[in-house]
C-alpha cells in the first residue's frame, strides 16, 4: 500500500517528522511490524539490529614490562531495547559502520589498562579471565552508545622477539616433550610388542591351518581312496549278489529238477516198484493159497493112501516075523505086547510119512534133508509084577 512501510526482521524503522519518539527522541522506533508514513511529510530511515564483528589488534604493556601484541574479535550489535536503539541511532545512523570503529577502539583501550595489571604468565594461562574483565569493564561505555557485545574472543597473543613465552614455556616444553618421548618409547614398545603377538598370533593360526589344511586333505584323501575302493567294492558287491542269486538259482533250479526227477523218475518208479512187490505179494499169496490147497488135497489122498495100505503095512511087517527069532518072555503078555508093537511102528511109519510130506510142502530153508526113524514099544499091564519084553533079531 502506498505510504506503508514495513522493517526487516533485523531492522529498526527509525520515523522522523510529526510526533517525537520516547523520551523526547527526535523520532519513533518501530520493530516487528508495519506502520503507515505519510509521504513528504514523514521521513523513514533503517538502522541495523543485526550482529557485527570489529577486531582489535593493540600492542600493550604487562605488568613486568614484557611487550604484547594482543588480538582479539568483538561480537557486538545494537540492544534490542528502544532506549538502546534510540542510542544508537543517535550516533551512528548517518554512518553505521562507524559502529565497528568505535568499538575497537573502545575495547583496545580497555584491554591495554587490563593487560598493565596482569602478568605475562597470567595473560598466557588465563585468557577467558582476560576476556570477562574487559567485557566488565566496557560494558557502561558500550551501553551509553547503545550497543551490547556478546563476546570477546582473545586470538594470539605475541611477545615479538623477546622469547618470554618461549622461555616460559620451554619446561613445560621439556616435560611435554619427555612425556612425548616416554609416550613414544611405550607407544613404540607397545606396538612392537603388538607386531610381536601378531606374528606369534598369526604363525600360530598358520599353525592351525596347516593342522587343518593337513586334516583336510588327509579326509580328502581318504574320501577319494574311499571313493576309488567304492567302485571296485560295488561291482564286487554287485557280483557277489550276481553269484549269489545264481547260486540261489541254480539250487532252486536244482530242487526243482529234483523234485521233477522225483516226480517223473523216483515216484513213477516207486510206484511201479509198489505195483510189482504188491503183483508178487499177490502171486505169492496166491501161490501157497494154491499150494497150501494142493497139499492139504494130496495130504488127504496120502492119508487116504495110507490108511488103505496100513493093513498090508502091518502084514508086510509080521510077515518079517516069520523068519524072525522071537522069545516070548511072558507068555501071553509078551504076544499081546508084539502084536501092539507092530501096530506101533505102522502108525509111526505112518507119522513119519506126514512128518515127511509137510517138510516137503514147506519152504525151503536150506536143509533138504529128513529122517524117519520109527521105534516102538509096547508095555501091556503088569498083572503079577511080572513084565514083558519082544526082542526081534
Amino acid at each position: 500500500m502506498f505510504g506503508y512501510r514495513v522493517p526487516a526482521p533485523d531492522q529498526a524503522m527509525l520515523i522522523s517528522g510529526g510526533k517525537r519518539g520516547q523520551g523526547g527522541a527526535p523520532f519513533r522506533v518501530v520493530t516487528g511490524h508495519g506502520k503507515f508514513v505519510l509521504p513528504v511529510f514523514r521521513k523513514v530511515r533503517f538502522l541495523t539490529l543485526a550482529m557485527c564483528e570489529a577486531e582489535v589488534a593493540e600492542k600493550c604493556v604487562t605488568r613486568q614490562g614484557i611487550a604484547l601484541t594482543v588480538r582479539a574479535v568483538i561480537a557486538f550489535k545494537v540492544g534490542n531495547d528502544t532506549e538502546s536503539v534510540v542510542n544508537a541511532g543517535q550516533r551512528f545512523l548517518s554512518d553505521q559502520d562507524q559502529m565497528a570503529v568505535l568499538t575497537g577502539r573502545i575495547f583496545a583501550g580497555h584491554l591495554r589498562s587490563i593487560i598493565g595489571s596482569m602478568t605475562v604468565e597470567e595473560i598466557v594461562t588465563e585468557r577467558q579471565k582476560l576476556a570477562t574483565e574487559v567485557l566488565e569493564t566496557s560494558k557502561t561505555e558500550m551501553a551509553k552508545i547503545g550497543l551490547t557485545v556478546d563476546s570477546l574472543q582473545i586470538q594470539s597473543i605475541d611477545d615479538g622477539d623477546t622469547g618470554y613465552i618461549a622461555a616460559m614455556s620451554a619446561p613445560h616444553k621439556a616435560a611435554i616433550q619427555q612425556k612425548a618421548q616416554i609416550s613414544q618409547a611405550q607407544a613404540t614398545q607397545a606396538s612392537v610388542e603388538a607386531q610381536q603377538e601378531a606374528a606369534r598370533n598369526q604363525a600360530e593360526y598358520q599353525r592351525r591351518t596347516a593342522i587343518v589344511q593337513a586334516e583336510y586333505n588327509a579326509e580328502v584323501e581318504r574320501a577319494q581312496a574311499k571313493a576309488a575302493q567304492a567302485g571296485p567294492l560295488a561291482q564286487a558287491h554287485a557280483q557277489h549278489e550276481v553269484l549269489a542269486a545264481q547260486t540261489e538259482l541254480a539250487e532252486r533250479a536244482a530242487e526243482l529238477r529234483q523234485q521233477q526227477l522225483v516226480a517223473e523218475v523216483v515216484k513213477p518208479a516207486e510206484a511201479e516198484a509198489e505195483r510189482i512187490r504188491l503183483l508178487a505179494l499177490a502171486e505169492a499169496e496166491r501161490m501157497k493159497i494154491q499150494a497150501e490147497a494142493a497139499a492139504s488135497y494130496d495130504r488127504v489122498a496120502l492119508d487116504r493112501m495110507v490108511i488103505d495100505q496100513l493093513p498090508q503095512i502091518v502084514k508086510e511087517a509080521s510077515a518079517g516075523l516069520q523068519g524072525a527069532n522071537v522069545n516070548v518072555l511072558n507068555g501071553a503078555d509078551g504076544l499081546g505086547e508084539i502084536a501092539a508093537g507092530l501096530v506101533g511102528q505102522g502108525l509111526t511109519i505112518l507119522d513119519s510119512v506126514r512128518r515127511n510130506l509137510g517138510a516137503t510142502d514147506a519152504p525151503d530153508n536150506g536143509t533138504g534133508t529128513g529122517t524117519g526113524k520109527s521105534e516102538g514099544t509096547g508095555k501091556a499091564g503088569n498083572g503079577q509084577g511080572h513084565s514083558g519084553r519082544v526082542e526081534i533079531e
